[in-house]
């Protein structure tokens, strides 16, 4: 039985945490390579795990790994954004996202024989990840959207089993749902850091976003001031994420 697509994105991910080639990405979004991996390994772990939460014809069922582990790490993401805004708009983001998740599956064809040809795994999932980046914007921000919209899209497909009393499964994070979610996560982050970085680097760095730092090879002159350089230093860290070029 070949490994998900899901499964295979993380494992990848993982490698290359281990030789820290996330280390910017992880560092936008506030998060350790050690705590990186950990989430990882819980998402894989919990992917063998499925809880029921209402029984019955409508049954509603999450997987600990699809589900609550990366919606755990978004939510905290949420939590320790530094800004209001940011915020807003990572939870707008999720909302707007599973919107648009939820309606490319009411367009998407009925039929066996037409999805037979278009997977839509893939296609919530890259349609997640697109929306998820448009109003995310920020790494952060971008994952929180992309994850937690996807389990909202579903959320929203129990509720319309409920109002129309239609006999059904809604699988949390589980299934293709899996699936949907991580590369929906994954592919927003991705977004986000290739084309924020891109735009920094046309812009002139970080820096220049802010009006530039004309005195920056000063730290090279003899006789600068400690005092001054250490402002210097201080004012060219890299930005937060909630501070990048979007």
């Amino acid at each position: 039985m070949p490994l998900p697509i899901g499964l295979i994105l993380l494992i990848v991910v993982a490698v290359l945490i281990y030789f820290g080639l996330a280390e910017r990405v992880l560092d936008r979004m506030r998060l350790t390579d050690r705590a990186a991996l950990g989430v990882i390994a819980l998402i894989i772990v919990g992917s063998f795990l499925d809880v029921t939460l209402v029984p019955g014809p409508m049954r509603l069922l999450v997987n600990v790994g699809g589900a609550i582990v990366p919606a755990v790490l978004a939510i905290w993401l949420i939590v320790t954004a530094d800004t209001t805004w940011e915020k807003v708009r990572g939870t707008l983001g999720a909302v707007v996202t599973g919107a648009a998740i939820y309606a490319a599956g009411r367009l998407m064809p009925a039929g066996p024989e037409e999805r037979a040809y278009i997977d839509p795994t893939y296609v919530y999932a890259i349609a997640g990840g697109l929306v998820a980046y448009l109003f995310g914007r920020s790494r952060r921000g971008a994952f929180v959207a992309g994850v937690l919209g996807v389990i909202l899209a579903d959320l929203a497909h129990y509720v319309q089993l409920l109002v129309t009393r239609s006999p059904g499964r809604t699988w949390l994070g589980g299934a293709g749902a899996f699936d949907t979610t991580i590369i929906a996560g994954l592919l927003a982050v991705f977004l986000a850091e290739v084309i924020g970085e891109t735009r920094e680097r046309l812009q002139g760095g970080p820096q220049q976003k802010r009006g530039g730092d004309p005195s920056r090879d000063e730290l090279a002159q003899p006789g600068s001031q400690p005092g001054r350089e250490h402002r210097h230093r201080k004012r060219n860290r890299p930005p937060k994420d909630g501070e990048e070029n979007e």
